[in-house]
């Protein structure tokens, strides 16, 4: 049987999101998610697909990247000099990660849905990492991620209380985190802040890698899925304006994010 993995959508866009917010990136939408998250904003994605091969989807991917080819020699070369410059050896050259400034452009993510969902996604990051590209993963926190290649940047959920599936989150993911990977907290409540903000100083998060903290955008009409899971009662709606002065109030060594593309284009639109 070929490798292959139900994708909703492969396209260029910019990064919305994470510590790599503004840079272009292809994302490749795969099908389906067992989470039914109050906020879920891409619902079309839990069924919403066509199986395509691993070959295929290398192929989408290279060919929307193909116009960063040059960009992505100057920065090879860049890289390199910076390297030199700073009289680091030949492994370490290896080890190190590239300036910020020269990463393989576009990066390429895989979103959802829930791409663990589908193991061959595995390889398909192996495949993508293989290819060279920076290769990033939003993941919903339920699923195991300690068999994906190491070279993944891993965006990695803990669902807070409004989304209805807190229980769901994998406490064990925590262990495998690495300086490269994130964790993203979803926030619609004060409660959601105060439990993030326990579960920063429970397992001393900060120390493990980059904190995100992403306010939650209401939904559109056609965004409310009846499958979504309602925010539990007795929960008190939190404003962007007062998680932000929340966050700056207890210095939380955590990041605000905005959300990019839903301030450049409608929050409904897709491909973007």
């Amino acid at each position: 049987m070929s490798d292959t993995l139900v994708v909703n959508e492969i396209y260029l866009s910019l990064q919305g999101e994470s510590t790599f917010a503004g840079l272009p990136c292809v994302f490749v939408r795969l099908t389906a998610c067992d989470l039914r998250c109050s906020y879920c904003d891409t619902a079309y994605a839990f069924t919403e697909g066509k199986k395509r091969t691993l070959e295929e989807i290398g192929a989408e991917v290279q060919r929307l990247a193909a116009a960063y080819a040059k960009t992505n020699v100057a920065a090879e070369v860049t890289r390199l000099a910076l390297n030199r410059e700073a009289g680091s050896t030949k492994q370490e050259q290896e080890n190190e990660p590239p300036h910020v400034g020269c990463y393989r452009l576009p990066l390429v993510e895989l979103t959802g849905g829930e791409p663990l969902l589908q193991k061959n996604s595995l390889l398909l990051m192996q495949q993508l990492c293989d290819d060279g590209f920076t290769v990033l993963l939003e993941t919903s926190g339920a699923h195991d991620i300690s068999r994906i290649d190491p070279r993944v940047r891993r965006i990695v959920d803990l669902k807070c209380p409004s989304s209805g599936e807190v229980a769901r989150n994998r406490v064990e993911n925590i262990s495998h985190l690495k300086a490269t990977d994130e964790i993203k907290f979803v926030l619609g409540t004060l409660e959601d802040y105060e439990w993030a903000r326990q579960q920063i100083a429970t397992h001393q998060l900060a120390a493990l890698c980059p904190l995100l903290m992403s306010w939650v955008h209401p939904l559109r009409p056609e965004q409310q899925h009846k499958a979504l899971k309602p925010v539990p009662t007795g929960q008190t709606p939190i404003t962007r304006q007062q998680l932000v002065e929340r966050i700056i109030a207890d210095a939380l060594p955590v990041r605000f994010q905005a959300q990019l593309h839903k301030l450049i284009w409608p929050p409904e639109q897709r491909g973007v």
